[in-house]
């Protein structure tokens, strides 16, 4: 009897062709709620997860022959990673099918920023020509620092290889980690010289709320803000109050706390926030492209046939 993967999200079929060949039977079952989930998930070896539910203790206890979890994205922030150690349950995902996306996702709003894309566009829009309301700012010669230099941050500091800035980066985890794309520094040297702050950190225990009032004060000088990490990590009430000092100039938000109407629109910081003329907002897509949906599913499938051959 062959062992079995249930797909419980929206994945290419590239990873369940790629399973089969690997001997696998798969459960394609994208609208599966998390009750039904828990309700069969014992017949099953695997799970393969986007976000639509947490996969936490509940979800293994009732899963006995659960070998492996296969979350198709980057962070792993929707799995209960110690329990899964403690039942000896593997965990595999996808950041390199995704970095690219981020990466000039990442771009993409650092320029609308930096050029006022989105201002300009309403104005005209509306009947007004603002020329020198809408005079922006060349990346070039400007000092970006990275928080985070694992496939996300890496990706983030290639793509702007070709605007001739400095590359900075800070990773906590990491060492002697320089390269053609940005160079190693201390978080002084950072808070010191950024011109430009973006995140490409997981969120865990340790990051949650680490962005707040008290770590934007350390800043030196006025910059913009990226966040394509996960929106639990920075405080945004402390962004709009760091917009509001002028201390960030203006800020990108692909993802935010809280996620999803209508639970957004019921945070006590949202008006603030759809308020404010300095903030772009993306509902968490940095990673979400037409071509990362394949090239998630392509690297899980490869995941998976190493996971396979290792047993």
């Amino acid at each position: 009897m062959n062992p079995k993967i249930l797909i419980v999200d929206d994945l290419h079929p590239v990873f369940k062709e790629k399973a089969m060949e690997l001997g696998y039977d798969i459960d394609d079952q994208p609208l599966i709620s998390r009750a039904e989930t828990l309700s069969v998930i014992s017949q099953y070896t695997g799970i393969a997860v986007r976000t639509k539910f947490r996969i936490d203790q509940e979800l293994m206890d009732a899963a006995p022959n659960l070998r492996f979890v296969a979350r198709a994205g980057a962070g792993l922030d929707n799995i209960d990673e110690a329990y899964a150690s403690t039942k000896g349950i593997l965990l595999i995902n996808a950041p390199e099918g995704n970095r690219d996306a981020v990466g000039e996702h990442a771009i993409g709003m650092l320029l609308s920023l930096m050029n006022n894309f989105q201002k300009a566009d309403s104005e005209i829009r509306m009947g007004t020509w603002d020329r020198e309301g809408n005079r922006g700012w060349e990346l070039k010669g400007k000092t970006v620092g990275i928080i985070g230099y694992g496939f996300m941050g890496q990706s983030f500091a290639k793509k702007l290889s070709g605007f001739e800035v400095n590359v900075i980066a800070y990773d906590k985890y990491k060492t002697g980690f320089s390269d053609a794309y940005a160079r190693e520094v201390s978080m002084e040297e950072i808070v010191r010289q950024s011109d430009v702050l973006s995140l490409h950190i997981p969120l865990t225990s340790e990051t949650r709320q680490m962005v707040n009032d008290e770590y934007f004060f350390h800043f030196k000088k006025p910059f913009f803000f990226i966040n394509t990490a996960r929106g639990e990590i920075v405080s945004t009430a402390s962004v709009l109050k760091a917009i509001a000092n002028k201390k960030i100039l203006a800020a990108g938000l692909d993802v935010l706390e809280t996620e999803k109407f209508p639970a957004l629109a019921q945070q006590d910081w949202y008006r603030d926030l759809v308020a404010s003329g300095k903030i772009l907002l993306t509902p968490h897509v940095g990673g979400w492209t037409f071509d990362s949906y394949r090239k998630i599913s392509e690297v899980l499938a490869q995941k998976l046939e190493e996971l396979r051959l290792g047993h």
